[in-house]
């Protein structure tokens, strides 16, 4: 953007660039506290890879119904099912195999349901700082340029898709909440990408050689499909159908360890989840009244679709949109293989013809995702890099990961790799883990912080860091840092290693119902809930190494009675004997903020 161009130039608090899960969380968090904020999104929909990436089924973990996601995570969440109770008819099976009502059924996840949906659901939320002012929604928007002086960002310049509209923001703090970290190039800001070595990180289960820049995990185009008995919906054969089948290849045999095991498309099979079409089911007939539901919707997104063909981080302008053209292509002869050479689950011969392709889905007119969905970003070279060796259970004795003191939030999910053909790195199980402080913030920073997958993690940790509610929680936490340091007058990394100010924004974040730590029994409504975390992010309390329980209605022990006291300094008047847990928790939380640690 050249200086006599003429620009609209607007001014906030925040500035968050990037709409998707972890921009949407930041957005709410600053607006909420009260704060200016402008949101750009380069595409028509917020909420990234649960709506224009197609995924809305969301990778979870096994208890983020009661514990291990935000509150406003929580709040989008019933805000899904909300919208299904009010505007259809669940039926009596609509506890689905997990217990809980799904939409679609899924068996990858507790929560499946249609992307246009989850848009609704975050227009919702943020419908009231819209409203009141305090918002600004830049849609069909990206950056492409910055003004920085020394290390801060002054002003990040927007420019709209295939138009010729120009805006320039200027803000006291820039998240950076980009599908591919598109921000950190144009702030000159230390970033890296793809696969580290060895030497760099440690991990044993990083390459031996050098940096691999363009080594970041593959990116699919999701599409949806439903099925018309007696129907032919066959799609014409995309270009290098036949190589594209091959190399893939197209199957419905994965590896399980060293096992090979096979899914039918619509029966299931022994020892596997379910079927193929149940994987990603996004809508099924069987949670709603009769008629209500015309049929299934499933959502296909498997390894047959992850494209492997070129890596968009280090592709230039021109032959990233070649690369986006070639992963349609690929979405595309999965769709035509499942028509015409799967083999039907009967045995009858091969190919579902009956497969429609939805264009009615996801926004598009050609039924695939607005946008790819994307599993890696740009990554930050971080206050701290969470590293292999803090999260995977194959170094983590304990019941949970590494403690950060610096929590700002939870994930829990295995370490999950789609990598290039030539990737050594290889996944498998991590214990939940924190998310810390210092991983949001930019070595040398000022005023830019990461609020999406371009945090500081590893290209390994970054298969565990990538998820859903992970990501939502890393833009929440940043947006609330952002709100922080603004009422506080205070910089990012003042907060991260200052004890009285990170005590104080630990606090924050609980009050805004933002988990810290790993007890899943006392969740976020429970009158203990915000001693317990602050505490036990601070270290004070001891954990077991058996399990994720807290046991706040125990008798407090005198060993543990005594830890407490000596971690939190305080007196043994403050715990008499005799009293539970929880309420231990709650009286030295008193002292302490009452000694002025506030």
């Amino acid at each position: 953007m050249t200086d006599n161009q003429v620009v609209d130039v607007q001014e906030c608090d925040s500035l968050v660039v990037g709409g998707g899960v972890g921009g949407v969380a930041a957005t709410l968090a600053a607006c909420r506290a009260g704060y200016r904020v402008h949101l750009a999104e380069e595409t028509a929909w917020l909420g990234g890879q649960m709506t224009s990436q197609g995924v809305s089924a969301l990778d979870e973990h096994a208890h983020i119904e009661q514990f291990g996601g935000t509150r406003s995570y929580a709040a989008f969440r019933e805000g899904v099912r909300h919208y299904y109770r009010h505007n259809l008819t669940p039926t009596g099976n609509t506890e689905g195999r997990f217990g809980y009502f799904n939409p679609g059924d899924g068996w990858v996840s507790r929560l499946c349901f249609e992307p246009k949906v989850g848009v609704g659901v975050i227009a919702t939320m943020l419908l009231p700082y819209v409203a009141s002012g305090a918002l600004d929604i830049h849609y069909r928007f990206k950056p492409v340029a910055t003004r920085v002086k020394g290390s801060r960002v002054c002003e990040v310049q927007l420019q709209r898709n295939g138009g010729s509209a120009q805006l320039a923001i200027r803000a006291t703090y820039v998240i950076d909440a980009t599908e591919l970290g598109d921000l950190l190039p144009l702030t000159g800001c230390n970033w890296v990408s793809g696969a580290e070595s060895r030497d760099q990180t440690g991990e044993p289960g990083a390459r031996e050689q050098g940096l691999a820049p363009h080594l970041n995990q593959t990116y699919t185009y999701p599409f949806v499909v439903d099925f018309r008995a007696g129907e032919d919906h066959t799609i014409s054969p995309p270009p290098n159908y036949e190589k594209l089948r091959d190399e893939q290849p197209f199957t419905l045999t994965l590896r399980y360890g060293t096992e090979d095991k096979t899914y039918k498309v619509f029966e299931d099979v022994p020892d596997l989840p379910g079927s193929f079409w149940a994987y990603r089911r996004i809508l099924a007939t069987s949670q709603f009244a009769k008629g209500e539901v015309p049929g299934d919707l499933s959502m296909i997104n498997w390894p047959g679709n992850d494209f492997k063909g070129g890596d968009l981080i280090t592709a230039s302008a021109a032959d990233r949109g070649r690369l986006l053209t070639e992963a349609k292509a690929l979405s595309l002869s999965f769709l035509y293989w499942l028509q015409t050479e799967v083999p039907r689950d009967d045995g009858s011969g091969n190919g579902y013809p009956e497969l429609r392709l939805r264009t009615d889905v996801l926004g598009t007119a050609d039924g695939l995702s607005m946008y790819p969905y994307i599993r890696e970003s740009r990554r930050i070279v971080a206050l701290t890099t969470v590293k292999e060796q803090d999260v995977s259970a194959e170094f983590q004795d304990g019941a949970r990961a590494r403690r950060f003191p610096d929590s700002v939030g939870l994930g829990w999910y295995p370490i999950d790799i789609h990598g290039l053909p030539d990737d050594p790195a290889k996944g498998g199980a991590a214990k939940p883990f924190q998310i810390p402080l210092r991983s949001l913030v930019p070595r040398g920073g000022d005023n830019l912080l990461a609020g999406a997958k371009n945090l500081g993690v590893t290209h390994i940790t970054n298969g565990c860091y990538r998820l859903h509610p992970v990501e939502w929680n890393v833009g929440e936490a940043v947006g609330e840092l952002a709100a922080f340091c603004l009422s506080r007058r205070v910089g990012p990394e003042r907060v991260a290693g200052d004890e009285a100010l990170l005590w104080s924004f630990q606090k924050q974040l609980v009050a805004s119902g933002i988990p810290l730590f790993w007890f899943t029994d006392v969740p976020l409504e429970h009158p203990a809930f915000a001693s317990v975390q602050r505490l036990a992010a601070a270290g004070a309390l001891q954990a077991s190494d058996d399990h994720l329980l807290f046991e706040p209605d125990e008798i407090m022990g005198q060993d543990d009675a005594l830890v407490l006291r000596q971690r939190a300094e305080v007196g043994k008047d403050t715990i008499p004997t005799g009293v539970t847990r929880a309420e231990a928790t709650a009286r030295v939380q008193d002292r302490l903020d009452t000694d002025g640690n506030s």
